[in-house]
């Protein structure tokens, strides 16, 4: 047993105070009024129109509680936090209480593989990264033998409540399981979690999705390294692309904690629909201008979806889906179209034609969106009278952000998160997200709510259908963090600006580093 994991699994995460003594506290509902979107009514008419809740000083219950706990989607670090957060709050409630892990995801819940989740074994999981647990998977349970199998392995273990741990497809399904249970008679109460190291389950109610801050910590301290090896070398631009297929909060807050030279934002990309040559053109300026300081070195980061979020190439994906999936050639593609495939590399051509999802849709997410850009720069700087040298070197950041030992933030946040997730399954707050406030000031001071997950949802066409879901926060182009991006972009572009925040440290105050670093 290795000495840092001897002193993780012994850190107590402090809690909210009032969070701190269970019996003196209870959910009441806010006098806010929540919007809720009128469509959501069709799909969820009892858990339509629930008002946010809050909690205050006020008698709470003293009862044995059995409650499921699954964990749904991706890892996050924080995870098991929330685990031993709920099964301490459980215990507090009355030490009869019971917590049930159900088994690889939801797929656990509809097969009924389960196990009891005891002080004992949940003792060497406390401020560990990973899902292991009890694993994860990402099986929806909407179809209605899904929802049928899973009422009836609920009601043979007599759940008080289900907690899903999980991001916005996740807590989605939580809400459609919990309006399943009620519309069959079933009290078991379904509460969601939030999390997702993307950063995009976030709103003026949900503050931040529990993982964000482990990754980009870790993300943060590998970019700093190169950034140590690039002023070293002096000879390599690092074309790193990191986690973040519907929104660029990671590439962002990345940038803001390293200043690399030159960072896309996808969002940024979209709103001024920026091209395919313009894109290119532009990186090549900033290798280009470097080069004229004698600077053939740089890094640049990449979000993961970012090639979605070019018009040209937006186009060409919804073109291919649709055309191969009924000629299955590449030669019906419309003229326009066409031309933008052929000016992409032979290898991204192929990922495009072969690597295909279930449904015969393109595998955007496996597109190496960053070997891309390198071949696109190369063809570009070969057009100029370009003197300098182009040696690119490509990473990609994914999994490695996704299961570390979690900052002293997500422990302390997750533990509570599980506290809040118990109260509600006391409270009977069916179809709500625990939730806290006030993440930026200290603990002590964190407030809890419960949101309505119903509150959350928009419609969205899927597989041609409209289709309620939880829609994803988008980097918000007039917020501070990307506001103070943009001042300091161009200075970043020219100069060696590159922070080194080296690696996570588990001591200290455990609240959420700023988004943006002191330094600017």
């Amino acid at each position: 047993m290795d000495e840092l994991y001897k002193e993780r699994i012994a850190y107590q995460p402090t809690l909210p105070h009032c969070l701190q003594d269970l019996d003196i506290v209870s959910f009441v509902d806010g006098k806010e009024g929540l919007s809720h979107n009128e469509e959501v009514k069709e799909t969820l008419p009892h858990l339509f129109g629930l008002p946010k809740v809050h909690l205050e000083k006020a008698s709470g219950s003293k009862r044995a509680l059995t409650v499921g706990v699954v964990l749904s989607g991706g890892q996050a670090a924080g995870g098991h936090n929330v685990i031993t957060g709920l099964f301490d709050a459980l215990q507090k409630i009355d030490p009869s209480s019971k917590l049930i892990g159900f088994l690889g995801g939801p797929s656990g819940i509809i097969e009924g593989k389960y196990q009891e989740l005891t002080a004992e074994l949940l003792s060497g999981y406390r401020n560990t990264g990973g899902f292991d647990v009890i694993g994860s998977g990402r099986t929806k349970i909407e179809s209605d033998e899904q929802l049928a199998s899973s009422l009836a392995v609920i009601k043979k273990l007599s759940l008080d409540g289900l907690v899903v741990i999980g991001g916005d497809d996740s807590n989605t399904n939580a809400a459609i399981l919990g309006e399943y249970l009620v519309s069959n008679s079933c009290e078991t109460t379904v509460v969601g979690v939030p999390k997702t190291i993307d950063g995009d389950l976030k709103t003026e109610d949900v503050e931040i999705s529990f993982g964000f801050d482990t990754a980009t910590k870790i993300y943060a301290e590998m970019i700093g390294n190169i950034g140590k090896d690039a002023l070293s070398a002096k000879k390599y631009f690092h074309f790193v692309k990191l986690m973040g297929r519907s929104a660029s909060h990671i590439a962002l807050e990345c940038a803001l904690k390293t200043q690399p030279n030159y960072t896309f934002i996808s969002e940024e990309i979209a709103e001024h629909k920026t091209g395919l040559q313009a894109v290119v053109s532009d990186l090549a300026d900033c290798v280009e201008k470097r080069s004229k300081e004698g600077k053939n070195y740089g890094i640049v980061l990449i979000p993961e979806g970012l090639i979605e979020f070019i018009p040209e190439m937006k186009e060409l994906i919804s073109v291919l889906n649709d055309v191969l999936g009924k000629e299955g050639n590449v030669d019906a593609l419309p003229s326009e179209v066409k031309k933008t495939f052929d000016l992409l590399p032979e290898g991204i051509q192929k990922q495009l034609l072969l690597d295909r999802d279930p449904h015969g849709n393109v595998q955007v997410s496996h597109i190496e969106t960053e070997k891309l850009l390198i071949e696109l720069v190369k063809n570009e700087l070969k057009t100029r009278i370009f003197q300098g040298k182009f040696s690119p070197v490509q990473h990609f950041f994914g999994y490695e952000g996704r299961s570390g030992y979690p900052s002293l933030f997500d422990a302390t946040y997750c533990y509570a998160l599980g506290h809040v997730a118990a109260l509600l399954v006391r409270e009977k707050k069916n179809g709500y997200m625990a939730s806290l406030q006030g993440l930026r000031g200290p603990v002590d001071e964190w407030k809890v709510t419960g949101v309505p997950i119903p509150s959350l949802f928009t419609f969205e066409m899927r597989k041609g259908k409209r289709k309620a879901v939880i829609k994803k926060a988008l980097v918000d182009l007039n917020g501070l963090p990307f506001k103070k991006f943009i001042e300091h972009r161009e200075q970043w572009e020219k100069e060696d600006a590159y922070l080194c925040p080296g690696p996570i440290q588990f001591y200290g105050p455990p609240n959420i580093s700023m988004v943006i670093p002191k330094t600017l």
